[in-house]
């Protein structure tokens, strides 16, 4: 039912459009848009991994969220025998979707693809999925009281640096004041150096992650208006958390990014469910290589020993599924956790070791997601009639921010995503992610609903009269890591102190933020530290052999995987 959506274009004065209707919509990840890597961060943008010439490893991996797929699809590529085990009876983690009985999509949250998501983008052209992504005008929009709206607009006839600087100088979401200060503050960072040494600047960027945001910025001059109006709910959006408590490291390394590379602040939304057109192109092209998924089997305990020089070594894992109990053997063993996952996981041994200890430093963000379904459209700010008519879609297709709302960034995924959220003769099907989630937690699920439907009218007087035809809430009580200042020193490498076990997880060390980009990343790094010390797993595999010759089996167990 897509060809039925007419979006207008965001451009705005005010509250009304004055651009004309879009003509095309762009899908494809062309290379001149998602390849960055030219005069780019090295570690963000890693080169291809050479052709593995190492003995074939069979590998166990925990989690089926992105980082561990991403993991998969790169140990696949270079020969190796791949099983994932998911406790859920859905893959995909925290980018997960599933459908309920009534046939409603549900997400796990609100997921919007930067342009300099380079590594996704190679997965995702890797395992087909190259279309599956919606381009949105090249601005980000800003709802305040009242619906009033504000834009930081980078569709300008040249492109980075002066498109940022253009933006920025001309953005109506600040008064006169707050932009010079703003301007002064940019021009007094990293991000400058970014744009004749990535690399260094990256390092300076990284130097910066034991203060906040909010200290960094005003000691450079900004102003606490500013970051209230403009980049709070920017930082919410990308870590769930203000500018008062996010690292500078995060922020700034989104800026150099914004600053240096023109199509990096481009967003895009994927067509529909991330179930069909991000979790289900990968498993297809997992399987079809001959990696295995398991679903609802979860790791109950990590088995392990100590050689005779003192290292140690994983035996196995023992798994359980229901009433059902086994012990997965393998070369390798990747556990592509969240935070609290890996938490639990870690026998309590291994934290006399600081590498493990450091771990628990980290602790997750609680986020709460809501979806509403109106019988009408409620972004629709230029005509009052038509937001109540069900024949088209109208309204505001991209990602919008908020200063004004417990919810920071939101959408309404009947415009962004319609093949699976706009249904005809029903209306906007907004997503809000309440950030950050701690207030709402204990609350039920009416009243959550009751109060994001009450600010949601705030945002949009036009939308009164309109009423929720439907809602779902879900609640995820720790999500992304709280990437506070001076957390950054204990997110763990993906190659661990014990011998064939790694780790795989936004969290994990990699220069990028914990998002879906930085869990691709560490998918593709964790997999390199596997192929790297491939002959040294072939050998503590035949010691492995010797000790326990008549129970080395490697699980097979043929269970359907079913994207729900």
């Amino acid at each position: 039912m897509a060809s039925l959506i007419q979006c207008p274009a965001t451009s705005l004065s005010g509250t009304r459009f004055n651009k004309p209707l879009k003509s095309r919509v762009r899908c494809s990840l062309d290379s001149n848009v998602s390849d960055m890597s030219v005069n780019a961060p090295k570690g963000l943008f890693p080169p291809e991994p050479g052709h593995y010439r190492g003995p074939k490893l069979k590998v166990a991996i925990i989690g089926a969220g992105l980082a561990g797929m991403s993991t998969a699809v790169e140990l696949l590529d270079q020969g190796h025998e791949v099983d994932i085990y998911e406790s859920r009876t859905f893959i995909g983690g925290k980018v997960g979707s599933f459908v309920d009985k009534k046939g409603n999509h549900i997400e796990m949250g609100l997921h919007v693809f930067f342009g300099c998501y380079n590594n996704l983008f190679r997965l995702m052209k890797k395992v087909g999925a190259d279309n599956n992504l919606l381009v949105k005008d090249h601005t980000h929009t800003f709802v305040n009281k009242g619906g009033q709206i504000g834009e930081l607009d980078f569709r300008f006839p040249v492109g980075a640096p002066l498109h940022g600087i253009n933006a920025f100088l001309s953005t109506n979401q600040l008064k006169t004041y707050d932009k010079a200060r703003n301007a002064v503050a940019l021009a007094l960072s990293p991000v400058v150096k970014a744009l004749i040494n990535p690399d260094a600047a990256l390092r300076d960027i990284r130097n910066l992650d034991s203060i906040s945001f909010s200290d960094w910025f005003i000691s450079k001059g900004s102003t606490r208006m500013s970051i209230q109006r403009m980049w709070d709910p920017v930082a919410y959006a990308l870590g769930f958390i203000d500018c008062d408590n996010i690292s500078a490291r995060c922020m700034l390394t989104i800026f150099a990014l914004f600053a240096t590379k023109t199509e990096a602040s481009l967003l895009r939304m994927l067509k529909g469910s991330p179930d069909v057109y991000l979790s289900g192109p990968i498993q297809k092209y997992i399987t079809d290589r001959g990696g295995r998924f398991h679903l609802r089997w979860g790791c109950r305990e990590i088995l392990y020993n100590r050689s005779s020089d003192g290292s140690t070594y994983v035996t196995g894992l023992a798994m359980s599924k229901a009433t059902a109990k086994q012990i997965v053997h393998a070369d390798a063993y990747v556990a592509a956790c969240d935070v609290p996952g890996i938490k639990r996981l870690i026998p309590s041994e291994w934290r006399e070791q600081k590498f493990f200890s450091n771990i628990y430093e980290l602790v997750g963000v609680p986020v709460v997601t809501v979806q509403l379904r109106y019988n009408g459209w409620v972004t629709e700010l230029q005509d009052l009639e038509k937001s109540r008519q069900l024949k088209q879609a109208l309204g505001l297709d991209n990602l919008l921010y908020t200063p004004d709302a417990d919810f920071s960034c939101f959408a309404d995924l009947a415009l962004t995503s319609p093949e699976d959220y706009y249904i005809e003769g029903q209306g906007s099907l907004l997503q809000c992610v309440l950030t950050p989630g701690d207030p709402y937690m204990p609350l039920p699920n009416d009243e959550i609903i009751s109060r994001v439907a009450k600010q949601v009218l705030a945002l949009f007087p036009s939308a009164q009269g309109l009423e929720v035809t439907w809602s779902s809430v879900v609640k995820i009580g720790q999500s992304l890591y709280r990437e506070g200042p001076g957390k950054d020193p204990f997110r763990p490498d993906q190659k661990t102190p014990v011998k064939n076990f790694f780790l795989a997880g936004s969290y994990t060390k990699q220069d990028y933020i914990d998002s879906m980009e930085g869990a691709t990343l560490s998918g593709r790094q964790a997999s390199a530290y596997i192929c790297d010390t491939g002959e040294e797993l072939v050998d503590l595999r035949k010691v492995l052999a010797t000790q326990f010759k008549d129970e080395i089996k490697f699980a097979n167990i043929k269970d359907e995987l079913s994207l729900v």
